[in-house]
């Protein structure tokens, strides 16, 4: 075993070439999960995984340590259910219009709208019916709310695809927001926020007895 095999990981900012020169969230997750060393494994929803490296990245160097309890809770945390992409991204706005600057609360206004339609569509509600969280947060933020309502009122052309574009530049935006925001605990409110996006993630997730169903229906085939 060399010295890089025997090498415990140090949370920093960014991509590490090995456990040497030390990890963000998401490769020292990879590496308890036994995977290629990568910041983007397979052991961890792809939109979960971009609020844990954001956060990691935003989140300043004397408060980092505390996220690394958290690694261990995404690692298999893979849900397939359709609601997982526009509930967290949902997540990550609410925590962050309350105190991000206007510009951006215009931007994840218009991208908590268009996530509230997908979810409508998939709970059957009519396509404008909002949940209360999603109300409440656009309450309080008025301004960006008339004009986000506004302008995906209007025709656009194409669709843009919310689970691959919309939503990962939303939660981008909402964490980088509350790194730059005026106030006194951002580490905390990312350290919430991160932690919300993983207790909704695992909302979302086969109750035990349906996954052995499920992998004896694929070992059966």
């Amino acid at each position: 075993m060399n010295n890089s095999e025997l090498a415990v990981p140090v949370l920093s900012r960014g991509k590490h070439r090995n456990p040497r020169k030390g990890a963000c969230f998401m490769e020292f997750a990879s590496y308890l999960a036994g995977e290629p060393w990568s910041d983007h494994p397979a052991c961890t929803h792809p939109l979960l995984a971009g609020v844990a490296r954001d956060v990691n990245d935003c989140t300043t160097d004397a408060g980092r340590a505390r996220l690394a309890p958290m690694i261990p809770s995404v690692i298999g945390l893979v849900p397939e259910d359709p609601h997982v992409v526009p509930m967290v991204t949902a997540v990550c706005i609410e925590h962050a219009l309350p105190v991000v600057s206007q510009e951006r609360q215009y931007i994840l206004a218009v991208a908590l709208l268009v996530g509230e339609r997908h979810l409508a569509g998939l709970d059957g509600r009519p396509l404008d019916s909002l949940r209360p969280e999603a109300q409440e947060a656009l309450d309080g933020v008025p301004a960006a709310t008339k004009w986000a309502k506004t302008f995906t009122a209007r025709p656009h052309r194409g669709t843009p695809d919310f689970a691959r574009r919309t939503a990962p530049r939303a939660v981008s935006c909402a964490v980088e927001g509350i790194s730059q925001a005026c106030v006194s605990n951002p580490d905390e409110r990312l350290y919430e926020l991160l932690r919300a996006a993983i207790a909704e993630s695992q909302r979302w997730m086969p109750a035990p007895a349906e996954q052995v169903s499920r992998r004896e229906s694929v070992d059966a085939k």
